[in-house]
């Protein structure tokens, strides 16, 4: 039993095929089942978003982000490093191995990424091109004359 839910009665006003709700929908269930590491997907205006990942103990170097025919993969994991002198009573902040997937809306793309106080930044932008923009149709009074 699936506890996803559908964004579709939301877009019926539209016409044509936007799969900018595939990215929500993906953030709402990963492919895997799982939820870890916890994230969230926020929108900063028209054309700006961002995914931010709960990415507590790891480094740049443990992290790997990248985009490939419109999936934005994030990937990441402790490294293994040389045993210290270090027996853990209690060891609560996890740093197991994870893959978090996002299918990007056409015209989205990844601007940057930042590491911050244990959060992943990972900035979207949608950068429509000219002749994806809407054009205005001016209307002809008169009717073409037909040749025949």
């Amino acid at each position: 039993m699936s506890n996803a839910f559908s964004l579709a009665p939301l877009f019926r006003q539209s016409i044509g095929f936007d799969r900018f709700n595939d990215l929500f929908e993906s953030a709402l269930r990963s492919e895997a089942g799982s939820s870890y590491p916890p994230y969230n997907v926020e929108k900063h205006g028209d054309d700006q978003y961002r995914i931010v990942i709960a990415a507590a103990g790891l480094q740049e170097d443990d992290l790997e982000l990248q985009v490939e025919r419109g999936v934005l993969t994030v990937s990441g994991g402790k490294r293994e490093k040389a045993a210290e002198n270090v027996t853990f009573l209690h060891q609560g902040i996890a740093q197991r191995a994870f893959k978090l997937s996002f299918r990007l809306a056409d015209h989205i793309e990844v601007q940057g990424a930042s590491l911050r106080n244990g959060l992943l930044s990972v900035e979207l932008v949608r950068i429509v091109p000219e002749e994806a923009k809407p054009k205005r149709i001016a209307i002809n009074g008169q009717r073409p004359a037909l040749e025949g």
